[in-house]
C-alpha cells in the first residue's frame, strides 16, 4: 500500500525543491543547474525567477555566467527556449533530438514535406560555418534558394531548434537588455559538440534523478510534460528500484528519490511573485499541486503569477514602474500585507531600488 500524498503535501514538497519554500544560499550556476533550467522565451523572466529563489541574487552573476559560456539559452525541454547550465545542454542535447525534429515537423508538415533533412543540415552548417551569428530568418534565407518552396519560418525553426543544436547568443537574454536573437552552432560556441548518448545510461536515468530531484514526488506523465520525451519508460523502469513510491489523491503512482526533501503540509509558504512560464507550473502534467484547474490557462498564456500559501492566488504586472497586483480571490487582511511587502520588493528589485511602489487591486 502506498502512502497518499495530498495536494498540500505535494505542493510543499514542490516548492521546497524549487527553492521557493525559502531562499536559498546557493551560486547562480548551482541553481540554475538545480532547477533543471529556467524557461526563458521571455529574456527578462529568469531573472525574477532566480531573484525568488535566491538570497541576494545580482543579475551581474547571471550577466557573467552566460557572457562567460557556462549558461546558454536554447530550445530543449518541450521544445521551448531554456536557460541551462552549458554542461547539461552538452549533456542532454542529444537525447531531445528526436523530439525536437518531431514537434518542428508537426507544426510545419504541409510546408516540410519533400525537404531532405540531412541535405537541410548539411546546408545550413555550411552557412553557419564562417562563424557569423544569424538569426532564423537571415539562415533560412541563405539556404532558401535550394528549398524555396516552405518559407523562412519552417526552414528557420527546422534548422536552430532542431537540426543544429545551437545558442541564442548574448546580449540577448542579459539584464535589461533589449537585443534580437542571434544563433551559433552549439559546438561554435562552447568548443565541442554535445555529447553522444551514453552507452552506460542509454535510456535516460540520470535524466529522471535529476528531474525528481527537483520537481518530486511526481508522476511519469509529469516528468514527459516537462521534457516534452516520450521515450522514457525504460528509464524509469532502470531506476525504479531506487525510488521511493506514493500515490496521490487521484490514485497515480508518484516517483521520488528517497533523500529529497518532503516537508511537512504544515509548513508555512511565504509569498512568491513568479515570472512568465515557470517550470515550478509548467514542469508538470498536473499541475493541482500548485494551481487550481479553473486557472490552468494562466500557466500556458503568459502570465506571471503571486504564490499565497504555496498556490497561484494572483496575477501581476508591472505598469509605469508600479508592480499592479490582480487577486484570483480574496485575500485575507494577513495576506493582503504579505503580498504588498514582497511586491515592494520585487519592484525595489526590477527598478535598483528606485521605487518600491505596488497596487493591489479590489477582487
Amino acid at each position: 500500500m502506498h502512502h497518499v500524498l495530498d495536494a498540500r503535501a505535494l505542493n510543499r514538497a514542490t516548492l521546497a525543491r524549487q527553492l521557493l519554500l525559502e531562499r536559498a544560499d546557493l551560486p547562480v550556476l548551482d541553481a540554475v543547474a538545480h532547477l533543471g533550467g529556467l524557461q526563458a522565451q521571455e529574456p527578462q523572466e529568469p531573472f525574477t525567477g532566480l531573484w525568488s529563489r535566491l538570497r541576494a541574487f545580482d543579475p551581474a552573476a547571471l550577466d557573467t555566467l552566460l557572457t562567460g559560456r557556462r549558461v546558454v539559452r536554447t530550445h530543449l525541454m518541450r521544445r521551448t527556449v531554456h536557460l541551462l547550465t552549458a554542461d547539461d545542454v552538452l549533456a542532454w542535447r542529444s537525447r531531445f533530438d528526436s523530439m525536437l525534429r518531431q514537434r518542428v515537423v508537426t507544426t510545419y508538415r504541409r510546408e516540410l514535406e519533400g525537404v531532405d533533412f540531412t541535405e537541410l543540415a548539411a546546408a545550413g552548417r555550411a552557412v553557419l560555418a564562417d562563424g557569423e551569428p544569424r538569426s532564423m530568418g537571415e539562415l533560412a534565407r541563405a539556404v532558401a534558394d535550394r528549398w524555396p518552396d516552405p518559407g523562412p519560418r519552417p526552414l528557420g525553426e527546422l534548422l536552430i531548434a532542431a537540426l543544429i543544436p545551437s545558442v541564442q547568443l548574448p546580449p540577448r537574454g542579459l539584464w535589461r537588455t533589449k537585443a534580437g536573437v542571434r544563433n551559433l552552432p552549439l559546438a561554435a560556441w562552447l568548443g565541442r559538440d554535445a555529447d553522444p548518448l551514453d552507452p552506460a545510461d542509454g535510456v535516460g536515468q540520470a535524466l529522471v534523478r535529476r528531474y525528481l530531484a527537483a520537481y518530486g514526488p511526481a508522476a511519469t506523465a509529469d516528468l514527459r510534460a516537462w521534457s516534452g520525451l516520450t521515450g522514457l519508460p525504460a528509464a524509469v523502469k532502470a531506476v525504479r528500484g531506487e525510488l521511493v513510491t506514493f500515490r496521490d489523491e487521484r490514485g497515480r503512482e508518484l516517483l521520488d528519490v528517497p533523500e529529497a526533501p518532503r516537508p511537512d503540509p504544515d509548513t508555512p509558504a511565504p509569498v512568491r511573485f513568479l515570472p512568465a512560464f515557470d517550470n515550478a507550473i509548467l514542469g508538470y502534467d498536473d499541475r493541482t499541486r500548485i494551481i487550481d484547474d479553473a486557472h490552468r490557462g494562466l500557466s500556458v498564456a503568459g502570465e506571471r503569477v503571486v504564490l499565497v500559501d504555496g498556490r497561484v492566488s494572483a496575477t501581476w504586472t508591472v505598469a509605469q514602474a508600479t508592480v499592479v497586483v490582480r487577486p484570483l480571490r480574496r485575500l485575507t487582511k494577513a495576506e493582503h500585507g504579505e503580498v504588498a511587502a514582497e511586491g515592494s520588493e520585487v519592484a525595489a528589485f526590477l527598478t535598483d531600488g528606485e521605487t518600491d511602489a505596488v497596487s493591489i487591486e479590489t477582487r
